[in-house]
């Protein structure tokens, strides 16, 4: 495969194959498996109505392109002790994402990484247990890291994970 079609796959371990065109049926089983990733291959087959055999292999072709990333639970923050969230926007030293996006990973409570374009360059979704720790966390841990020009701080009132549409 031709370098250009190579894609690095997002945890970094290595280069993924370039994505194949999804069909309606791998649609259907993505939809269903964002709602339940423990369903078995015999209710997601029955579901969709194709053989075990090839719900078996559509997932782990699904798995193998890099399209379904993993399976993991949806967690209620707040009753898992991580009552506080916020999303906090930073400017960062130009061409130093990939150093600064290493060094977000090992926060705790950092629970999304995004480079975006406009007014800041990542935004970055945390959970903490209050108020106290999301402070520690913007003042003496981000703000620590060489390579962040700015932060700026949105704490989050209310927030809801949606259910995937199908």
């Amino acid at each position: 495969m031709a370098p250009e079609q190579m894609a690095e796959s997002p945890e970094g371990s290595g280069p993924l194959p370039a994505p194949r065109p999804l069909d309606a049926l791998d649609q259907d089983i993505i939809r269903m498996l964002q709602a339940d990733g423990r369903a078995s291959i015999r209710s997601v087959a029955e579901r969709v109505h194709v053989s075990r055999a090839n719900a078996y292999a559509r997932i782990n072709r699904l798995i193998e392109d890099g399209v379904i990333r993993g399976f993991g639970a949806r967690v209620n923050h707040e009753r898992a002790g991580q009552g506080t969230s916020a999303y906090i926007t930073l400017k960062i030293v130009q061409n130093s994402w990939r150093t600064v996006r290493e060094q977000l990973r090992q926060l705790p409570g950092a629970s999304h990484i995004a480079l975006v374009g406009g007014d800041f360059d990542v935004l970055l979704l945390v959970h903490t247990p209050d108020n106290r720790s999301l402070r520690e966390l913007v003042l003496t841990r981000l703000q620590a890291i060489p390579e962040v020009l700015s932060t700026r701080t949105l704490l989050v009132f209310e927030e809801e994970d949606l259910e995937p549409q199908g």
